[in-house]
């Protein structure tokens, strides 16, 4: 499944709000929208948003629902996070490292788009940790909000 992209569909309370995250704050492209949708490139995935008609409650914590990308670049992903503080972005959990030390080490940060949607963003140390390092269990932050 070489060839293939990733599509996830979000549910969003407000159109021009979510154009303001993701457009102008994340820097996504936009591709078609409607008075009920919109289509939007996420570093070349489609995410898209559908009109709810209710504010979305808040999630209590970081699980169990959250969506994000993994930069292979640390680079990439520190800017990601300057331009998230610049644009004013809503950080859920600001950038830190998880699990230092270890093969699983990686660097994390949480921002929050107006409709209550979390969205991580991190880099591994190791990149065989994004699939592998099976020997380690931990998944996630037990407990962390």
């Amino acid at each position: 499944m070489n060839n293939s992209l990733f599509h996830l569909a979000i549910p969003i309370h407000d159109l021009g709000e979510a154009l303001r995250f993701y457009v102008d704050g994340l820097g996504c492209t936009l591709g078609r929208a409607s008075k009920q949708a919109l289509i939007l490139g996420l570093a070349g995935h489609q995410l898209v948003g559908h009109l709810v008609p209710d504010q979305i409650p808040e999630q209590k914590g970081i699980y169990p629902r959250h969506f994000g990308l993994i930069f292979l670049s640390h680079e990439e992903w520190q800017a990601l996070a300057d331009r998230a503080k610049a644009k004013g972005l809503p950080f859920y959990q600001q950038p830190r490292v998880r699990f230092p030390g270890t093969r699983i080490e990686h660097r994390t940060f949480f921002l929050e788009d107006p409709s209550h949607n979390l969205l991580e963003f991190k880099h591994y140390t190791h990149e065989s940790a994004i699939f592998g390092e099976h020997e380690h269990n931990q998944v996630g932050d037990a407990g962390t909000s």
